[in-house]
This record gives C-alpha cells, structure tokens and sequence, in this order.
C-alpha cells in the first residue's frame, strides 16, 4: 500500500512539474502585462495548479489542462486585481497621480460625438449593454431583437462601426486627450 501512496506521489509531482514548465511562462507573462510580480505570478499559478488539480479528481474537465489553469489563473489575478484596488490606501503620491492624470483624461464630449457617429439606436444599445450592464437578454427585450442572439450580432455590429470610422480617420488614443 505504501508503495501505491509513492507511486501516486511520484507521479503527481511529475504532472505539476511538467504543467508548471509548460503553463507558467504564459501565466507569468500575463500578470506582468497586468502589473503584477513574479512572486504574484507564482501565488496565483500555485492556486490554479491546486484548484485544478483537485477539480480534475472530481469531475472531468472538458478543456485541456494548459487552458485551464491558464483560465483559472487568468480569473484569480483579475480579481486579486481588483480586491487590491479596492483596499489602497490613498497616499500624498497616489493623490498627487490623481491630479496629474485630469489633465490626460479622455475628453468625454469628443469621445461621444465619435461613438454618435455609429447611430442614436447602436449608442443606445452600447449603452444599456456596457454601461447600464444589463444582461443580453434584456437588451433583447428592450430593442425588440428576436433572441441574445440577434442582440449580440447587433451589438457587435455597432462596435464594427465605431471601428470603420476609427480605421478611415485613422484616429489613435491621443486624439480624444485633450
């Protein structure tokens, strides 16, 4: 029986060292980009490791296992993301950032005559959708759409609009700063 237990153990150790070589770059990379640390990379990818090991056990999960403890670490950064966020202390520099950035904000008033240029009903439509956040199946209701199906073509359509127009004025972020 103790021979079992070893063997067990062996060869989960060699699965978590053959998924930390073949996920943790890409885990790593990614909370770089989302400015996190290394050791922050490491907690995050140690607990999708774990959370995926352990659901492995009692279900079968459908996608690989790159994917989903990439997912699942991807999902853990985000909201440590935004659980830190909301605990930060708000310091002189932090509030002198604050005051620095005014003057780099989007100016609201060119932002939206540029998103006009997509239509009152696609404005409208973006706007319950991504600002009021409501759920696709409402937004369906509420424009007459057929089903989430149809509601989410259109939206995407709207978005593909706004896009043509950025692509032909050949517009870039810095032209909304005022």
């Amino acid at each position: 029986m103790d021979t079992v237990n070893l063997q067990e153990q062996a060869a989960r150790q060699q699965l978590f060292i053959a998924l930390y070589q073949k996920v943790f770059p890409a885990v790593a990379k990614y909370v770089s980009k989302h400015g996190g640390s290394f050791d922050e990379a490491k907690d995050v990818f140690q607990d999708a490791l774990l959370s995926y090991y352990e659901k492995s056990r009692s279900i079968a999960i459908n996608s690989s296992e790159g994917a989903y403890i990439f997912g699942t670490a991807r999902y853990l950064w985000i909201q440590r993301y935004k659980e830190g966020n909301k605990t930060t202390q708000l310091d002189d520099s932090f509030t002198e950032s604050i005051g620095n950035q005014t003057e780099t904000a989007p100016a609201e008033d060119k932002l939206l005559n540029f998103l006009e240029t997509a239509g009152k009903r696609c404005m409208e439509l973006l706007r319950s959708f991504y600002y009021d956040q409501l759920p696709m199946a409402r937004v369906a209701q509420l424009f007459g759409f057929s089903g989430v199906r149809s509601a989410t073509v259109q939206k995407y359509k709207c978005i593909e609009k706004v896009r043509e127009t950025v692509k032909q004025k050949a517009l870039r972020y810095e032209d909304f700063l005022e």
